[in-house]
């Protein structure tokens, strides 16, 4: 059973930073991609961030230049460094590990979420 278990949320002024950390339970090279997602009221769940197992990273157009993923393989947990927050990024921030079987079938494992709150 995979775990995922985020940290790091609050509250924080616009133009503040704050940095979420996922650990995840199992070796995090195991999946093929991870990604940090949010959800902010009354919205539809969406990427924020991404890193495949090679290393290779996306971002939505949002948080370009303000938002930054990594890994450490060797604590298997993932981060997404947050700078420069403004009051639309407020929602709850959700860790995702996704795996593909060989048949191709997409498994997606979730964190529990942490609420990032920014204020104006």
């Amino acid at each position: 059973q995979v775990q995922l278990v985020e940290s790091g949320g609050g509250l924080v002024q616009a133009g503040g930073s704050l940095r979420l950390s996922c650990a995840a339970s199992g070796n995090i090279n195991s999946f093929n991609a991870m990604g940090w997602y949010r959800q902010a009221p009354g919205k539809q769940r969406e990427l924020v961030a991404g890193i495949s197992s090679g290393g290779g990273r996306n971002y939505a157009d949002p948080v370009k230049g303000r938002f930054t993923i990594s890994r450490d393989n060797a604590k298997n947990t993932v981060y997404l460094q947050m700078n420069s927050l403004k009051p639309e990024d407020t929602g709850v921030y959700y860790c995702n590990a996704l795996r593909y079987s060989s048949g191709g079938t997409r498994y997606d494992y979730w964190g529990q979420g942490t609420q990032v709150t920014v204020s104006s």
